[in-house]
């Protein structure tokens, strides 16, 4: 995928600048090895436990799906669009757990549908967001430094990432699953 596809998918009459245009590029590179793990799974494969950990493949994408969302969100509202981390509840707790696998009544196939449209919102904001430099308070949590900001563009660096990082935890799932690669 070049920054040309992503340009053209993403902003039809909207002219990027090279910046947004590579922003979207890696996005979309690491989007597509995410998704790739899921290729021609099951809705009961695409939720089997390869490894140790609590994760599978459905979990995985609907989890970085979730986090998309919710950093486009602070990109656009600011903290409050997150919340506190500092007081957590029980049900807090359980919301986040539920990110990491289907629930009753979800399927691969919707997790993947939703994930497309989570991309597409992104890919707009990105386009068209006024000011890469524009930032916000980070929401209260233990884990950040009191009082720290993060701009659009340090947000957008942030979903990269984490994308980039459960493509690759989705990987190793899948090749412990059925010994499919996603780089192979």
């Amino acid at each position: 995928m070049t920054a040309q596809d992503v340009k053209q998918d993403v902003t039809q009459d909207v002219k990027l600048d090279a910046e947004r245009a590579t922003l979207l590029e890696t996005l979309a590179l690491h989007r597509h090895f995410l998704r790739h793990t899921a290729r021609e799974l099951t809705d009961e494969q695409a939720t089997r436990r390869t490894t140790v950990s609590a994760l599978c493949l459905a979990g995985v994408i609907k989890h970085v799906s979730a986090q998309e969302r919710s950093w486009a969100s602070f990109i656009q509202e600011g903290p409050a669009a997150i919340g506190d981390f500092t007081e957590l509840t029980e049900a807090d707790h359980a919301r986040y757990a539920d990110e990491f696998r289907l629930l009753p009544g979800e399927t691969l196939a919707g997790v993947l549908a939703a994930y497309e449209e989570t991309a597409r919102r992104t890919d707009e904001l990105v386009a068209t967001v006024p000011d890469l430099d524009a930032d916000w308070p980070l929401p209260k949590a233990p884990w950040w430094e009191p009082g720290a900001r993060w701009s659009v563009r340090r947000t957008l660096l942030a979903i990269v990432a984490e994308t980039a990082q459960h493509a690759g935890h989705a990987d190793i799932i899948r090749e412990a699953l059925d010994g499919a690669k996603t780089m192979a």
